[in-house]
């Protein structure tokens, strides 16, 4: 696979060193749009990156803490901002208890290290978005399987596409993986999402965790086979093999900083959780 792609002008990656570790979260601001401000345990990197140029708008992917946790606290510093978010996660920003509720199930104790505090969003600052609409140049699509309420978002003018989690994580130098926590993954309507992301034709793919790729098909083609194959293990595996699987396939890229990077970004217990959800509730389903 190609390396990472040159961001043009106006295109800014803002690496907000979680946990102290590069190249785990990072927050994508082009002109005056920022996509995915992260958890608020990032904000003391990001708000001197904002100081000097506020932005106008914070387009959120999807509302998991990682990437729309720190979003009520820049409200709190920048007036002027709306909050862009698909119709089914709109309530949770503007009441987050139930989120935070389910992330606490997840994380425990480490909540607060991990995230920080999220602050609701007031109501009036969201733009409920359905997907279809144009926004600042933005063109968004609905883009469901990793969560039920994710968008994506393609820049018309530099042809590219910022995808939040649907893209999968990628590590520069290491492969593409799919997250697969709880409590929504659907596998069909991700691969449609992925359907949908390649005929937009994208110059390239701008992803949270971490970076942008101009080999779009390839990135793409290794995504979908990086769920088949999650979808394979984790009906055949328990969760301590799954998990094993996971971390001995990331270590054969020969890259010594991704098994850390890629264990931060996507733990492989909360892949396999998510993945039986799914598995499950299709078998129900019948």
């Amino acid at each position: 696979m190609s390396p990472s792609a040159q961001a043009p002008a106006g295109h800014q990656l803002i690496d907000l060193l979680h946990l102290g570790r590069a190249g785990v979260i990072g927050t994508w601001r082009v002109g005056p749009v920022i996509i995915d401000p992260g958890p608020a345990s990032c904000l003391e990197r990001l708000l001197p990156a904002l100081a000097q140029d506020p932005p106008a708008a914070i387009a959120l992917t999807h509302i998991h803490l990682d990437h729309a946790g720190a979003t009520g606290s820049l409200l709190s510093r920048f007036p002027q901002l709306e909050v862009w978010v698909h119709e089914r996660g709109a309530p949770h920003m503007a009441d987050p208890s139930r989120l935070l509720a389910s992330a606490q199930r997840l994380y425990g104790s480490r909540m607060q290290e991990l995230w920080g505090e999220m602050l609701p969003v007031p109501a009036e600052r969201i733009r409920v978005l359905k997907g279809g609409e144009t926004v600042h140049g933005m063109q968004v699509a609905y883009t469901p399987g990793h969560a039920s309420h994710h968008v994506s978002y393609l820049h018309l003018p530099s042809r590219w596409a910022f995808t939040g989690d649907v893209a999968g994580v990628r590590m520069a130098g290491s492969g593409v993986l799919a997250p697969t926590p709880p409590p929504d993954i659907d596998l069909p309507a991700w691969r449609r999402s992925l359907e949908l992301v390649e005929a937009w034709h994208p110059s390239t793919l701008a992803v949270t965790h971490f970076g942008a790729y101009a080999d779009v098909q390839a990135h793409l083609a290794a995504l979908r086979a990086n769920l088949q194959e999650l979808e394979r293990m984790a009906g055949e595996l328990d969760q301590e093999q799954f998990a094993r699987a996971v971390r001995e396939r990331v270590a054969a890229s020969g890259d010594q900083q991704a098994p850390g990077a890629y264990a931060q970004a996507v733990d492989p217990a909360q892949s396999y959780a998510g993945l039986r959800r799914y598995l499950d509730r299709a078998a129900e389903r019948g």
